[in-house]
């Protein structure tokens, strides 16, 4: 079987990154079926192997307003063979590849996300909120949102839809929680979230309540928010709430992304005082899958270490 054609440079391009190596999962990753991404599987698994992660999971997007960039980039059985084929490839090399989802949540889409997950069968899924082209955090829309509103008028609409996707019970993880710090960062800092915990209370809880996992995505390591989406402290939280399961994801789009942040994503999980991270497989929460605990190597702090 044939192999699409990994990069050589992708694993110099991680291999300076010490913090980011040895880790069990990187949960969130992003190929040539989705829209925004142009890497092939097989860079993926080169880095992996290189970089001593024995389990990825390829998350594509799929959106299901008409009209949007992941509506009909790839339909689900070309998606489906495109992992498990690569997965038969490098399962001799040590390395398991899962097939994944990462669904952009609309609360006016809930019934065809509901449908599509009940008719088809992944080994994980998330749960997403991102800025679509009529929100208001558009680089064309969001000086004119953000001006005159206080913060909580300000994150609302997206905050709102978040919760509304935790409420659904129709994921595995919800991911990057807080993503639209990325879009606000020019005009809304990162100190304004953490000084508003309460626009985070309500999503916490019902993430606790519903049983759905926390991603800790590390890509805002590398934007412009400078911190995990969500912050450490939103993660100290959400466990203070009962919330019992993480993830840690690079959330990668380019070779070059491939589990940058890891480590420091898996240390934000145990400085939680997560000792495992929650991988589940065999289908979405509302279908029942089964899900896997890996255990977290970064230390977890014991009472007397603070």
């Amino acid at each position: 079987m044939s192999r699409d054609p990994a990069d050589p440079a992708v694993i110099g391009a991680v291999e300076g990154r010490i913090d980011d190596r040895d880790l069990p999962l990187d949960g969130h990753l992003h190929t040539v079926m989705s829209p925004d991404a142009n890497v092939a599987i097989d860079t993926y698994a080169e880095a992996a192997i290189a970089r001593g992660i024995p389990a990825i999971a390829i998350t594509d997007h799929l959106d299901f307003e008409p009209g949007a960039p992941a509506f009909a980039h790839a339909d689900f059985a070309t998606r489906e063979r495109y992992v498990r084929d690569a997965a038969a490839r490098w399962a001799d090399r040590g390395l398991a590849i899962a097939f994944g989802v990462e669904i952009t949540f609309q609360a006016r889409y809930a019934t065809e996300i509901r449908s599509h997950l009940a008719r088809h069968a992944y080994d994980y899924a998330i749960g997403s909120v991102h800025v679509m082209r009529d929100d208001p955090y558009t680089a064309e829309r969001v000086a004119a949102w953000v001006d005159g509103r206080s913060f909580a008028e300000i994150v609302a609409p997206y905050f709102t839809e978040v919760l509304a996707a935790v409420r659904s019970g129709l994921f595995d993880t919800l991911g990057h929680m807080d993503f639209v710090k990325r879009y606000l960062a020019p005009h809304v800092p990162p100190t304004a979230f953490a000084a508003a915990p309460e626009v985070y209370e309500p999503i916490l809880r019902a993430l606790a309540e519903t049983g759905t996992g926390l991603e800790v995505n590390t890509s805002g390591l590398r934007q412009a928010a400078g911190e995990t989406y969500p912050a450490p402290w939103v993660v100290e939280r959400y466990r203070e709430l009962g919330g019992t399961r993480v993830t840690v994801g690079s959330d990668a789009h380019l070779a070059r992304s491939f589990a940058f942040g890891l480590g420091r994503g898996y240390d934000v999980a145990a400085a939680s005082g997560f000792r495992e991270v929650a991988f589940r497989r065999g289908g979405t929460r509302s279908r029942g899958g089964e899900a896997v605990a890996i255990p977290n190597p970064r230390p977890v702090p014991t009472a007397a270490s603070g």
